[in-house]
């Protein structure tokens, strides 16, 4: 190699290593609050989704004339706090009581997040 390409290459490294920018990272800690948020939106999801895919559920859905896949979708859509509340209206159902109050209720939700906008 020559002298004056070895010169070169150095100028150019030099050049490069001065002007482009340094990626450096950043490491800490994530906050409980923040894992636990995550996690229940994601329980929150698959809660309302299980319910829209109860066999009682698709054939209220069927008898009203509504598309069950057509509902997952806009719950799909919906953002974890509009989630959140619908699943704690599933929840707030007490167990073997009247379930048609909560089909009510997912129906009314899903229309209701669904159409406001």
């Amino acid at each position: 190699m020559s002298s004056a390409f070895k010169k070169m290459v150095c100028r150019f490294l030099t050049i490069a290593v001065i002007t482009l920018p340094f990626q450096t990272g950043h490491a800490s800690m994530i906050g409980t609050d923040q894992v636990n948020a995550a996690a229940t939106a994601q329980v929150d999801r698959a809660l309302v989704l299980n319910y829209l895919n109860r066999s009682q559920t698709v054939s209220e859905f069927q008898a009203l004339g509504l598309d069950v896949q057509n509902a997952s979708d806009r719950v799909a859509a919906m953002t974890d706090a509009e989630v959140g509340t619908l699943a704690g209206q599933i929840n707030a159902v007490p167990v073997g009581g009247d379930g048609i109050v909560a089909l009510v209720l997912v129906v009314f939700f899903i229309w209701y997040f669904a159409f406001r906008r």
